[in-house]
């Protein structure tokens, strides 16, 4: 299984519909297990640290007009400039990631406590010279987007963890950060949501987060690379 292929993905697997919104793994073969996503709120449709594919641009306009593309995590710019300009909206990021927009050849836009006016609430993950990283929320479907301190592929579960914590996040669970959250839907930046019982998988994944490592971690290595 390769670790991250960089090439354009001929195709994708589509992963997380539900309600006007969908994700996809461009590259379903790669150890990384790289996720994004699409949004439709409204008419508008907002892109989250999208990997790019073939056929991308025409499942995107089934949901509707693309309005913006985020970056929720300082390695996650992955096609967030290419896919941007070919909709010609701005690349969206949050005010305090800093060193991030210096390397995006798109406009940027930055935002706060919210994202522009889609009613997604910004939450700050972790803000750390070498991991910046915002969660987003919407109340009135109870979609919660996590890019990496949570994650379903096999690198972040232990034992039958539907949902884990990041292991180089897992001596110290962000609880902090997510206990207060009651989603239907957590969407995440590596590997297929939860959509059943997601509530209680994240607080599943919190609670045992310190007792457990996933036994495809790979040390500090993880930590590293540029997911």
């Amino acid at each position: 299984m390769s670790l991250r292929i960089d090439k354009r993905a001929t195709d994708f697997r589509e992963i997380d519909s539900f309600d006007g919104s969908f994700g996809w793994i461009a590259h379903p073969e790669e150890g990384m297990q790289r996720a994004s996503h699409a949004l439709a709120i409204d008419s508008d449709v907002w892109v989250f640290d999208p990997v790019d594919a073939d056929g991308l641009d025409e499942a995107l306009a089934e949901l509707g007009t693309v309005t913006g593309v985020v970056v929720m995590l300082d390695r996650h710019k992955r096609d967030a400039a290419e896919i941007a300009t070919r909709h010609d909206v701005p690349v969206y990021m949050p005010k305090w990631f800093d060193g991030v927009s210096e390397e995006i050849d798109a406009p940027v836009v930055r935002f706060t406590d919210s994202l522009a006016d889609t009613g997604l609430e910004a939450h700050v993950m972790k803000d750390g010279r070498s991991w910046q990283e915002v969660a987003l929320y919407e109340p009135d479907r109870r979609i919660l987007l996590v890019p990496e301190s949570v994650g379903t592929a096999s690198y972040f579960r232990a034992g039958g963890e539907p949902l884990g914590v990041h292991p180089m996040r897992r001596i110290a669970p962000p609880r902090a950060q997510l206990g207060g959250f009651d989603p239907e839907h957590i969407l995440v930046g590596h590997g297929p949501g939860v959509h059943d019982d997601a509530s209680a998988a994240l607080e599943t994944a919190l609670d045992t987060a310190r007792r457990r490592l996933p036994r495809a971690y790979a040390g500090a290595f993880w930590g590293m690379l540029p997911f």
